[in-house]
């Protein structure tokens, strides 16, 4: 029987699975263990696995990356937890120089987890409240997922941690607590590079992640009252994205709509957009829009972050738009 869980829960039971499947799949980050976690993803895990497999360790996500890369090239499977997105920036060394290109340099794989709570919404300002996935999308050799449902989010986890490449993924932290559905007790996985489509359309195509999803959904049902059926694609997997996914979305609508919490300038949707001139065109029945986070700093007070963020309200001025186009 299917239970309900938040995005998180599902998060924290995708990460049990594995541990308890296999013995070489351990966790590192900063305050994950008899803290619980930032989040508390990880609350109980210390009690269940050992202090050997929940490494709390120092605030240094350098060493973080570092140590959980030189695991992985020992043949253990690390899942690297940085608290927030954001502090990944002081691992970007590691990462990209390092982590990215060793199975390129040296034919060894590197099966590692980087988690990275990304994401606006819960007013923690410019240093707590990126998406920085663009970063990433431009270094071969990684691959990247951003969940937009529990379903999803479980899948996916179980999907990166069995992947022979590093991932990193996106955990929304908005959605932590804020989505929840049913969850399969059977065990499942969410195959990387896959697309999904959460709402079937005729009228204009929405490419869209993490919690461009729900802003689609809900914006979708209004203007379906107004006679336009707008077709949500959730991209779950960033590198690879499913390009056929797109491309039969595109073909079947004519027109696209590409949404991210993301900056605009360099964002995902760039790439995107480029992807879908170059192969799809001559189906193209209006200019492709794009619609995302102003090119700021996340701000911190409420209402500013209200304001910068690609809600919904935004999203419906854009299909209109485009249906009128």
């Amino acid at each position: 029987m299917p239970k309900t869980l938040t995005y998180l829960e599902a998060i924290s039971e995708g990460l049990r699975e594995e541990m308890r499947r296999d013995g070489t799949v351990f966790l590192l980050g900063e305050d994950i263990g008899t803290y619980g976690g930032a989040f508390k993803v990880t609350k109980g895990f210390t009690e269940e696995f050992g202090q050997d497999r929940v490494i709390d360790t120092v605030l240094a996500e350098a060493a973080i990356v570092g140590a959980a890369t030189g695991a992985a090239i020992a043949g253990m499977r690390p899942v690297a937890e940085m608290q927030f997105a954001d502090f990944v920036t002081n691992g970007f060394n590691q990462l990209v120089n390092i982590t990215a290109k060793y199975h390129y340099r040296n034919f060894i794989p590197v099966p590692l987890v980087v988690r990275l709570p990304s994401g606006g919404g819960i007013h923690g300002g410019p240093f707590h409240s990126t998406n920085p996935e663009a970063w990433f999308f431009h270094t071969p050799g990684l691959k990247i997922v951003a969940p937009s449902t529990p379903y999803d989010a479980k899948g996916l986890i179980k999907s990166a941690i069995r992947d022979p490449n590093p991932v990193l993924y996106f955990e929304h932290k908005y959605l932590y607590r804020h989505a929840k559905a049913e969850v399969p007790d059977d065990e499942y996985l969410v195959p990387i590079g896959k697309a999904d489509v959460k709402r079937g359309g005729s009228d204009i195509a929405v490419i869209t992640y993490g919690t461009g999803v729900h802003w689609a959904l809900e914006a979708a049902e209004t203007v379906a009252k107004e006679g336009v059926e707008v077709e949500v694609v959730d991209l779950r997997s960033l590198m690879p994205f499913d390009k056929e996914a797109i491309l039969t979305s595109v073909k079947k609508t004519g027109k696209v709509l590409i949404l991210h919490e993301d900056t605009l300038t360099g964002g995902i949707g760039g790439e995107i957009a480029a992807f879908i001139s170059e192969n799809a065109f001559e189906y193209l029945d209006a200019p492709i829009k794009r619609v995302a986070s102003p090119d700021t700093p996340v701000p911190y007070a409420p209402t500013l972050e209200e304001y910068f963020l690609p809600n919904t309200k935004k999203v419906l001025e854009a299909l209109r738009k485009l249906a009128t186009y």
